[in-house]
């Protein structure tokens, strides 16, 4: 006979948030190197099993003192995705969406629109779950003010003295310019250095940043530790309302 197990509202507690944590950590490890990492250390620790079942002794030492250390190594390897996975947890909208009103994304869209046209280079990061507060004390120019296409066209006006470096956008207003970002490492030579600060900025946060080229006349998009390259008008205003 099939023994009966009693299930409490412990066990649903218990499974439902063994489940969120599950859920959060292929959320966080999606589209990223980490993955490939983290199925590698598995085909490692698949390969020791078989290794001890086969006799493979010399095989089997060697792995079992890389295990040993393997919290060091995972530390290491991943520093960068524990130090975003940490600051997600940690940020006030974790589990929220991105707040910017559809009326501060049009102003947005309407700079980079019009920068592109004119040939003027802009780096623009909007603020999500995770504060850049660390980015704007450090090197940016505190600005404060009310979110519009004009006020980003006139930071970017090449003679402008704020125009080199990021804008930093926060809760529909411009809150710093002239910011320095994280530089992504990347292949491809063509990249300059505004989209390797995108990339990177994507990379260390959930930021969403946006990239004019003043050499192509084109606008990227870099986020979740993507860029995608030569945007149109309304390809870029479909993602950023789906993305707000």
């Amino acid at each position: 006979m099939f023994k009966i197990i009693a299930f409490e509202w412990r066990d649903v507690l218990d499974i439902a948030l063994v489940s969120l944590l599950v859920y959060q950590a292929i959320q966080l490890l999606r589209n990223s190197r980490a993955l490939a990492v983290l199925i590698g250390l598995c085909l490692l620790t698949l390969l020791y099993f078989v290794a001890g079942y086969l006799g493979l002794y010399t095989l089997s030492w060697l792995l079992q003192h890389v295990f040993t250390s393997l919290f060091i190594l995972i530390v290491v390897i991943f520093q960068s995705d524990i130090r975003h996975a940490l600051g997600r947890i940690g940020a006030r909208r974790m589990f929220r969406g991105s707040v910017l009103q559809q009326s501060g994304v049009e102003e947005v869209i309407m700079a980079c629109v019009e920068m592109a046209r004119l040939r003027v280079g802009a780096l623009i990061v909007i603020e999500c779950g995770m504060r850049l507060g660390d980015i704007i004390k450090r090197e940016g120019v505190q600005v404060d003010a009310r979110l519009s296409s004009r006020l980003l066209m006139n930071i970017f006006y090449p003679k402008a003295p704020l125009h080199d470096g990021a804008v930093i956008v926060s809760e529909g207003r411009i809150m710093a310019a002239a910011c320095i970002l994280p530089l992504a490492v990347v292949e491809d030579q063509n990249f300059g250095t505004r989209h390797r600060a995108a990339l990177g900025i994507a990379q260390e946060s959930d930021a969403v940043a946006l990239v004019v080229s003043e050499e192509r006349g084109e606008i990227s998009l870099a986020m979740k530790g993507e860029i995608f390259l030569a945007l149109d008008a309304g390809t870029l205003r479909r993602e950023l309302h789906e993305i707000f």
